[in-house]
């Protein structure tokens, strides 16, 4: 077998291959012998037909094309070995010449990785917020603290803002009571803006035995988006009464003894959030950094079926969870199916480009993924697809998914040595030093987001619910 590579793009190759007709032998006897498992030919037994009666009856053209369709990827992958190229997708084959007996040439072309010059990243220079927890944001934290431990006691009066009602519910569309339209023993806190818009509005000065009416377009359900009437009854109206913030309350909402060990420990919660979102924000803008330095061509195909995989995961995994389609979705954000598609193509350029330097950062600073960093990756992942760990690693492994993962690890670890070295500073002048462990941990999230890894857990949810 002989074969040449012709370089269409940096992104596109089409190899020409020449095969001697004697490499198709193993082939030939397979097509003869799949041939004589389906045909039935009088005076001979099933499986026991020459060749030649399979070729005068049922031609030689269909031997051929039988034992090529059988060949082809063989060949095709041996010149790709050969020519050590880098493929993305499935290529497009076309046989320019079989003569029997002689010669089988087709051509074959294919996306593939292009090749990418990592130019010195150690001057990139990046500003994220500084990190700033006030006395308000604790007292804020403890008062929802308190708020979780509220208790409530009917009263008889109207509903006032901050009372827990106990409602009945009825909406009607056009006139007509919808069957998912009716709810009993509803419990809602009023200002919370937890159930339909309006009804605080409406509940607000009635008593309990009293209703009134009201219109909504509904979230969701059998008539989502139509405007609906609504009926609102108040059977009890309790008012909430807030514990007292003391020693006491401490105890009963913490692990605390006093009120100031509590806020302390509040304090300490809010600056380890801080400094994981100013992780995140340093890796985010690490990143962008990088890709404004890196010349990546981005392949035709491999960026049409990204823009797909994309549309598909919004419109059948998240907005189906939320009881949305995408036209609902684009009206609640304001958008344009046009600007909605630009933005699409946009992410997944930068997810296509962020995958490949990463990748390509990986080689050159010979990155491995060992099975502790795997196990850890799988554990956040799981978590956050909703799945037990079990759960998830087994859909994962029963997908074929591994490899994604590991090279998730990798690229987050990639990312983690471009921002180690870059230098890094607060909105206030001040040099930030990350931490090694989160550093790795968050700059592995940033880059799966950017390359969308919600595929991973849409892919592993399919697999788990089948």
């Amino acid at each position: 077998m002989k074969s040449a590579v012709e370089t269409l793009n940096p992104t596109r190759v089409r190899l020409t291959v020449e095969v001697p007709f004697e490499e198709l032998k193993d082939s030939l006897d397979a097509a003869y012998k799949k041939i004589n498992q389906q045909v039935t030919v009088k005076g001979f037994r099933k499986g026991k037909i020459p060749a030649r009666v399979i070729d005068q009856r049922f031609g030689r053209g269909a031997v051929l094309e039988e034992a090529v369709n059988d060949a082809l990827p063989k060949f095709y992958t041996e010149a790709v070995n050969e020519a050590e190229l880098n493929v993305l997708g499935q290529p497009e084959v076309d046989i320019t010449e079989l003569k029997d007996g002689e010669t089988l040439n087709f051509t074959a072309e294919v996306d593939v990785r292009p090749t990418i010059e990592i130019p010195d990243y150690s001057g990139i220079e990046v500003e994220v917020d500084a990190i700033e927890v006030t006395d308000e944001d604790v007292d804020k934290s403890v008062e929802q603290l308190r708020e979780r431990f509220a208790s409530t006691s009917p009263v008889e009066r109207a509903a006032e803002d901050g009372d827990v009602v106990t409602i009945d519910l009825e909406a009607k569309v056009d006139g007509e009571v919808l069957e998912d339209g009716i709810a009993s023993g509803v419990s809602y806190t009023i200002g919370s803006g937890e159930l339909l818009d309006g009804i605080d509005d409406a509940v607000k000065g009635v008593e309990a035995g009293g209703e009134a009416t009201f219109t909504s377009e509904l979230k969701g359900g059998s008539a989502a988006g139509k405007e609906a009437e609504v009926t609102v009854k108040v059977t009890q109206v309790a008012a909430r009464e807030l514990p007292e913030l003391d020693d006491d309350f401490a105890q009963l909402a913490s692990e605390f003894d006093t009120l100031e060990e509590l806020k302390a420990d509040s304090l300490k919660r809010l600056t380890n959030m801080k400094q994981y979102d100013q992780a995140t924000q340093a890796q985010e803008r690490v990143l962008e950094k990088l890709l404004e330095l890196v010349e990546v061509p981005v392949p035709e195909k491999l960026l049409e079926d990204e823009i797909n995989t994309r549309k598909h995961n919004l419109e059948h995994h998240q907005l189906g969870q939320m009881g949305l389609d995408l036209a609902k979705y684009l009206e609640i954000q304001g958008k344009t199916e046009e600007e909605f598609d630009a933005e699409t193509k946009e992410a997944a350029v930068k997810g296509i480009k962020t995958q490949f330097v990463l990748d390509e950062l990986v080689k050159q600073e010979k990155l491995n993924v060992n099975q502790e960093e795997l196990t850890e990756h799988l554990m956040r992942r799981a978590a956050s697809s909703g799945m037990s760990p079990d759960q998830f690693a087994q859909a994962v492994v029963e997908g074929g998914q591994v490899p994604l993962l590991v090279g998730e690890v990798a690229r987050g670890k990639a990312l983690a040595v471009v921002v180690e070295k870059a230098t890094v500073k607060d909105t206030n002048g001040e040099v930030i030093d990350l931490d090694d462990e989160d550093e790795v941990e968050t700059a592995t999230e940033v880059a799966a987001e950017a390359t969308e890894a919600d595929a991973t857990e849409a892919d592993a949810e399919e697999k788990s619910e089948g």
